[in-house]
């Protein structure tokens, strides 16, 4: 099977919308190579392509860039070492690496949502009822606990927390990655916080003077609202290890693994 023909098979997957104006381009390698191997992975950093090139796994499928920009423009690249060499790595060892973003979060579902919802075991408590699909109603616990929880369920040392860590939380909301920055509407998230009458929102990326600074004066105010900082890869990783288990079955003979590219901060 080809690169091209895996390529299809995963637009297949969820419902087969295809964009004229999107990012997720053949970033690198040839859309008639032979597939080997597929790794999924939420970023083809230096040590996930290296991981790739030691299974003998020749195509990356990966849900941000490789080339450090939202769209992978390499104009600015020209004279760059980091570029040079990675992009030789690449090429080197025959690798194709396809960017996976606007289809995964677009089609008939989000699946790095259903990835993370599967990871969280939380299909119970989504609310379907109400227009937005990622607010929860869980058993009543601390901040605290709802921190370890996440701590331990995403594998992360450190965790950042804006709220009274003992105050008790039932209504929660997720804004994955780039969501909590409100996706282009930067009051967004405090609006839905309290539109929603939420008491914790789990967030990707954040901005220091929008939700944090809200969620920081309503506690001061003594409101029982918080947010619970996982970052951007801790939050979407999940969906890319989901979908290495969907396509599996599609892609028969090929094998396919997850290769987790952790976190990007060493905490001292």
């Amino acid at each position: 099977m080809k690169v091209k023909e895996v390529v299809e098979i995963v637009l297949s997957l969820n419902g087969g919308k295809k964009f004229e104006k999107t990012c997720d381009q053949l970033i690198q390698g040839d859309w008639e190579q032979e597939v080997t191997g597929v790794v999924t992975t939420f970023m083809a950093t230096v040590d996930v392509i290296n991981q790739a090139i030691d299974k003998g796994y020749n195509l990356i499928i990966t849900h941000e860039p490789t080339y450090f920009t939202g769209s992978d423009r390499l104009d600015w690249l020209e004279s760059d070492p980091v570029y040079h060499k990675k992009k030789a790595l690449i090429n080197d060892n025959r690798i194709s690496i396809w960017r996976y973003h606007d289809h995964m979060h677009s089609g008939i579902t989000d699946l790095i949502y259903a990835g993370l919802l599967k990871t969280l075991g939380w299909e119970d408590y989504l609310e379907t009822d109400i227009p937005l699909p990622h607010c929860y109603s869980i058993p009543a616990t601390s901040l605290m606990d709802l921190v370890g929880f996440f701590k331990n369920t995403l594998d992360m040392q450190v965790v950042r927390v804006v709220g009274d860590l003992e105050m008790q939380c039932s209504r929660v909301g997720i804004l994955v990655g780039g969501g909590s920055l409100g996706l282009g509407i930067e009051e967004m998230p405090a609006k839905l916080m309290n539109d929603e009458k939420l008491d914790v929102i789990i967030c990707g990326e954040i901005t220091e003077w929008t939700l944090s600074a809200y969620v920081r004066d309503a506690a001061a105010l003594g409101l029982n609202k918080a947010i619970i900082i996982v970052g951007h890869e801790r939050s979407e990783e999940p969906g890319m290890k989901d979908l290495a288990d969907r396509i599996q079955p599609l892609l028969k003979e090929i094998p396919v693994c997850f290769t987790d590219s952790r976190e990007p901060f060493v905490y001292l």
